[in-house]
């Protein structure tokens, strides 16, 4: 089987775990304080804050930004729930833009109406799906002039780049997941990125218990910290990043002259951005042949995501029309783009899916 995603971990994550161990100090230590300098760096902002995983990191952001049950927050409907779940947690209200045909991330144009329909936006979360940035400059020029505060959701595009400058670093605040399948792990974990210094000391209060000091609480939090033993691991495939990029992107290309000439539509990546690939998804007419067809040689593939958020039943009654994403959720499907894979494996999807699309036609 060719699998569709794997962890790249080595001797050099096992030391510094073992390091760990022995040290006796396995939660929020000095080396979770060195990996969140080290990944404030990494993106190019001035703090960044560790956490348990990619949804508190979300959630203690809009924390941190003062979100709450007063509040109107807009994002998109193609992506992990947990984009949307976010908002709930805090009590706001939320709603739902429809995304870009080509980019399957948040229109801008789509925003833009639902911005002018005169209806308060005090905040919009922009995911950066699959790896490849948002329209970041957009996105920026709406938040200024509309008075919202921007969240980037950067879950899957570790080290993308919008303009030469690192996804994290565009928005209020950026937030990261380390779970298995990314581009880099630490189990499970997440980061928030920030340049206001007091959204990073919010957010570093509210997940350790609303702690300020010793056993003083000055508001109800959460226990999101990140262990030492995850930010270790971390701070080791911060450093192996690039290279899983690299051969990430090289993958990818081999998948796009190889489909060029196929009904197949491949990743687009628009000027000034760089993608990451953490999905090298496709569309394909007849999405569920294709992935049966790769099923049988033993090519394991991925539909992210099959149901858009708005029509999930835990959002029954939430307002949002989103046809583009709808539409798009048909026909999505993920090849397998991880640094693990050899070239023999490429050849075999390669050969899979233009042999399936060439009957097709």
């Amino acid at each position: 089987m060719i699998s569709l995603a794997q962890p790249m971990l080595g001797e050099r994550e096992r030391e510094r775990v073992i390091s760990i161990l022995d040290s006796g100090h396995l939660v929020d230590g000095p080396e979770v304080r060195d990996f969140e300098d080290e990944f404030a760096r990494y993106c190019g902002t001035s703090n960044a804050v560790a956490t348990s995983n990619g949804t508190t990191a979300l959630h203690a952001a809009l924390v941190a930004l003062g979100l709450g049950p007063e509040d109107r927050i807009l994002t998109t409907p193609f992506s992990f729930i947990a984009t949307a779940n976010a908002a709930r947690f805090v009590g706001s209200d939320i709603g739902f833009v429809d995304i870009d045909r080509r980019t399957y991330c948040l229109d801008t144009d789509h925003l833009e109406e639902q911005l002018r329909d005169g209806r308060m936006v005090d905040a919009v979360i922009a995911v950066h799906l699959f790896g490849l940035p948002a329209a970041l400059d957009r996105l920026q020029e709406l938040a200024e002039t509309y008075s919202f505060d921007l969240i980037e959701d950067a879950a899957q595009a570790h080290g993308a780049t919008y303009a030469d400058e690192r996804v994290g670093s565009f928005g209020d605040v950026g937030c990261f997941s380390f779970y298995p399948t990314k581009n880099m792990t630490t189990g499970e974990g997440g980061m928030i990125t920030t340049d206001r210094p007091g959204v990073a000391e919010r957010a570093a209060r509210f997940i350790d218990h609303g702690r300020e000091e010793g056993y003083r609480h000055v508001e109800v939090g959460h226990n999101f910290r990140m262990t030492s033993i995850a930010a270790a691991i971390g701070r080791v495939q911060l450093e192996r990043l690039p290279a899983f990029i690299e051969a990430r992107r090289k993958h990818a290309s081999r998948y796009d002259e190889a489909f060029e000439r196929t009904p197949i539509q491949t990743p687009h990546v628009p000027l000034r951005r760089t993608h990451v690939y953490n999905q090298y998804t496709i569309t394909h007419p007849d999405r569920d042949g294709l992935r049966a067809r790769l099923a049988e040689l033993g090519i394991q593939t991925g539909v992210y995501y099959p149901t858009p958020i708005h029509r999930q039943p835990a959002y029954a009654g939430h307002e949002g029309r989103a046809p583009v994403a709808e539409q798009v959720a048909k026909h999505v499907l993920s090849l397998p783009v991880h640094p693990a894979l050899p070239n023999e494996a490429i050849d075999t999807i390669i050969d899979g899916v233009t042999s399936y699309a060439e009957v097709v036609t």
